[in-house]
């Protein structure tokens, strides 16, 4: 892959006087100036799936954007330009997380700048009765914060969430979205049987009639729903995201013979999404994540469903549920894709980030790979060990030190 040279707007350049145009006669070409830059990363393995890019270079930074990414970047004024040493580590974009939830004054967006994530969605912890204090939450996060709207009127402290179908209210939802339009992205549906009982594919119809006008996309949580699966897929449209993919049955995504489920893989090739969606309860298994993997079902994005209670068990931050999938197999290059480009994409209103291109807004991650013997658990405290883990040891948001 070729050079990304640093653009011309950040070079410290002079218009040559006539006088040094005769010099050049003389003294041979004139050189542009050296470019001045806030920050370089340097020395890191550059992992951005975003430009197919794979390779060890250095990162340089201007006016909170990527300026240039090539090996050994030097610039003039070297005492004012800050430099991270990354040799051995990823450097990557912001990671981006597309379901936790921050609706917990203990838990802010902001906790979980440490962790390398950038940018983060909260999946659908308030609903349209209570959705205001949540967006002053996210207007005033450090990090880039959306919310998707629960379909649920009261969210998960409403009480009885869709039990009570009549809390499906769509044009409540529609009123709350378009009010805090910048601040809300997307509804959310909860579909198990904890939360919708026998109303899963009613409740997803009425999630149905408040997002198509607004053109925002629905993510449904699935896993011990009532209906089967496929019947939840027919109603999703392409944009449309199913967390928790790989729970286990009853009405999971394989069949009785383990195997990936035509349905789902038809969903996917019209434009559903599919999402990891850690959390704690019920929602992954290895055997499920294993089989799937070995039919080359991949997630196309991996998130945290991150919470207070998650902060201490099984979650704990965002590399670690990462790390789940270097235990899995899946190389560390796929991994980061679908937390940074894959994830980006999924809303319309991320899709200028997840990426280190020349110009971007410069919100990078520094990771650690270390080596060793950690130990990981899916949601039924399965235990497996694995021999590397993720760790954040630096992050960027626009092109500012934060970690």
């Amino acid at each position: 892959m070729g050079e990304i040279f640093i653009p011309e707007r950040v070079y410290n350049t002079v218009m040559p006087s006539r006088r040094q145009f005769l010099l050049a006669g003389v003294a041979g070409p004139l050189i542009a100036a050296t470019p001045k830059y806030d920050l370089i990363v340097q020395g890191g393995r550059v992992i951005d799936a975003s430009q197919k890019m794979d390779r060890v270079a250095d990162v340089a930074i201007y006016g909170g954007k990527i300026a240039a990414i090539r090996p050994r970047i030097t610039a003039a004024g070297t005492s004012r330009t800050q430099v991270i040493d990354a040799h051995g580590m990823l450097v990557t974009p912001g990671l981006v997380d597309i379901h936790a939830h921050l609706s917990d004054p203990k838990l802010p967006p902001g906790a979980l700048l440490g962790d390398g994530v950038t940018s983060v969605v909260d999946g659908g912890s308030c609903g349209a009765d209570n959705v205001d204090e949540l967006v002053k939450v996210v207007q005033s996060a450090p990090n880039r914060a959306r919310i998707l709207l629960n379909i649920s009127r009261g969210g998960l402290s409403g009480g009885k969430e869709l039990l009570d179908l009549s809390k499906a209210d769509p044009v409540a939802a529609r009123s709350a979205i378009e009010r805090n339009r910048e601040w809300v992205i997307g509804i959310k549906a909860r579909l198990s049987r904890s939360a919708a009982g026998e109303n899963d594919l009613e409740a997803l119809r009425k999630a149905r009639m408040a997002a198509d006008p607004l053109r925002v996309p629905i993510m449904v949580h699935v896993g011990n729903t009532a209906s089967p699966l496929p019947a939840i897929l027919a109603l999703l449209r392409p944009g449309d995201i199913v967390t928790h993919m790989y729970a286990p049955a009853p009405h999971g995504m394989l069949d009785d013979n383990g195997r990936v489920l035509v349905e789902v893989r038809e969903a996917r090739r019209r434009g559903v999404l599919f999402d990891f969606g850690s959390g704690r309860t019920e929602h992954w298994t290895w055997d499920v994540a294993e089989r799937a993997l070995a039919q080359d079902f991949a997630p196309d994005t991996i998130s945290s469903d991150m919470t207070l209670a998650g902060r201490s068990d099984q979650v704990l931050n965002f590399p670690n549920v990462l790390s789940n999938f270097l235990t899995l197999g899946m190389p560390v290059e796929n991994v980061i894709a679908r937390a940074t480009a894959n994830a980006a994409r999924a809303f319309p209103e991320f899709r200028d980030y997840g990426t280190l291109r020349v110009g971007a807004t410069a919100d990078l991650a520094v990771l650690e790979v270390r080596a060793g013997d950690f130990g990981f658990v899916d949601n039924y405290k399965t235990r497996r060990t694995g021999r590397r883990k993720l760790f954040a040891t630096t992050v960027l948001v626009a092109g500012k030190r934060v970690s």
